[in-house]
């Protein structure tokens, strides 16, 4: 089998086969994009660059259904999900098409002494890698080409390997909205090709989306070729239960934040810390209702989680499911796996011995954990070689505040889940990574802030 390949992770049907580029390809590739950043770059405005990804993130909804298609039968995202992933990606081409003279403008700066004046000139800085992980093909590509291109920097675009058929989507997308081809380029190349295109001089930054072990091996290479690089890696984001108004409510947000995506997402809660005053009330109806949502048919609209996105992945997740328990973990709620579709999963009574309170759970599985009040709640959410995400749930606003201030984590939400937006800056610290996306800070990452300082 090629490395680029489409298997329904549903059916286990190999869709089709995709060939890996050539080191003759890629050489050409990466030729055309230095290119492009001469010419392209140079030779349009920002705002004639918008227009093109406004056009892009249009085509995003025009062509939704058949989109949509295309990632069910890759990596079995539900079709409701898949959708809406699709309609995100027209919100962020559009954020950026909207703000981007204004992000991208100069920047005056106030002297302290002396005649003249000084700005800063926001600029491409040059050819990017985007490497892509599978579980958001349109999403995760939008977040990093949607500002990178209204910048200017021509992009160099490697999908995941189960990926290709919605990476070959994308690519069209682009070309059919103006953008000049040598701009944008997909290609399906092994680690090995990586690896060198990321040391080529011609390339100037990287950014990756994964896990720890590629994101570790990309780092090295790019730091001894010294390139700027942003990681986007894993997550076990805790979901800190405090207080609440409404507990069936703030159950039904666990029950959501745990299965977005059947699990696979990094920024998803993972660790369900709860006060023990409501914590056998929180289990009884977690658990309940996780027992309720059953793996379906990702094609049909009910779905509201579907198949793993691979054997491998529901391999390595059972693989973690039976440490756990061999190790002291109880099942509160469990099932047997079919297949890839894997139920969802219940856990409690993780001690700090077990694997399972260190590792990222990438699926339907769910860790309870009891805690005495705010300050343990705080200490066990921190206690994780993660720091993504978290969600704090508190009846008391100024509560909240305080654990919000103290969680070692890239981001917070307060009472309320799925609160993304293409306006928010979205990235982790420690080991998940570093560098933010989204947002006006993620059109910063790959810029280059000249100064100007000019003597009158």
């Amino acid at each position: 089998m090629s490395d680029y390949a489409v298997v329904n992770p549903a059916t286990g049907e190999n869709v089709k086969e995709y060939p890996t580029i050539s080191d003759g390809e890629l050489e050409t590739a990466i030729a055309a994009a230095e290119s492009a950043f001469r010419d392209w770059s140079q030779s349009t405005t920002v705002a004639e660059r918008a227009a093109i990804i406004r056009r892009v993130g249009e085509l995003h909804v025009e062509r939704r259904e058949e989109l949509a298609d295309i990632i069910i039968r890759e990596m079995g995202k539900p079709r409701e999900q898949a959708l809406g992933e699709i309609d995100f990606c027209c919100d962020i081409y559009g954020f950026y098409a909207d703000n981007a003279e204004k992000l991208l403008a100069d920047e005056p700066i106030e002297l302290l002494a002396g005649d003249g004046d000084a700005v800063i000139r926001k600029s491409a800085m040059g050819p990017l890698i985007g490497i892509m992980p599978w579980n958001y093909p349109y999403y995760q590509v939008a977040r990093f080409a949607g500002p990178n291109l209204v910048v200017g920097n021509p992009v160099l675009l490697k999908p995941a390997p189960q990926c290709p058929e919605s990476a070959e989507a994308i690519q069209k997308m682009m070309a059919d909205a103006g953008l000049p081809a040598a701009a944008y380029q997909t290609i399906l190349a092994t680690n090995d090709q990586i690896a060198g295109a990321i040391a080529d001089p011609r390339v100037r930054g990287v950014s990756l989306t994964g896990s720890e072990r590629a994101g570790a091996a990309v780092a090295e290479i790019a730091g001894r070729n010294l390139k700027k690089v942003v990681l986007e890696l894993g997550g076990s984001d805790p979901f800190i239960l405090l207080g609440s108004d409404d507990l069936e409510e703030a159950v039904q947000a666990a029950v959501d934040a745990r299965l977005e995506n059947t699990g696979q997402a990094c920024n998803a809660a993972k660790r369900f810390i709860v006060t023990d005053d409501l914590y056998d009330d929180f289990l009884s109806s977690f658990s309940e209702k996780m027992k309720s949502v059953e793996p379906g048919d990702p094609t049909s609209d009910e779905a509201a989680i579907g198949p793993l996105s691979s054997d491998t992945a529901a391999e390595r997740l059972q693989d973690q499911l039976d440490r756990a328990v061999a190790q002291g973990a109880n099942v509160v709620v469990g099932g047997d796996r079919k297949g890839n579709f894997f139920p969802t999963t219940v856990l409690t009574d993780i001690s700090p011995d077990n694997d399972a309170y260190h590792e990222e759970f990438f699926g339907p599985v769910a860790s309870v954990y009891k805690v005495a009040g705010e300050d343990e709640a705080v200490e066990l959410a921190n206690d994780t070689p993660f720091g993504l995400g978290s969600y704090v749930f508190s009846s008391d606003p100024e509560q909240a505040r305080r654990v919000a201030e103290k969680l070692d984590t890239g981001m917070v939400y307060v009472n309320g889940v799925g609160l993304d937006g293409a306006e928010l800056p979205f990235g982790g610290v420690k080991r998940s990574g570093f560098g933010r996306e989204l947002g006006i800070y993620g059109i910063q990452e790959f810029i280059n802030k000249k100064l100007i300082r000019t003597l009158k």
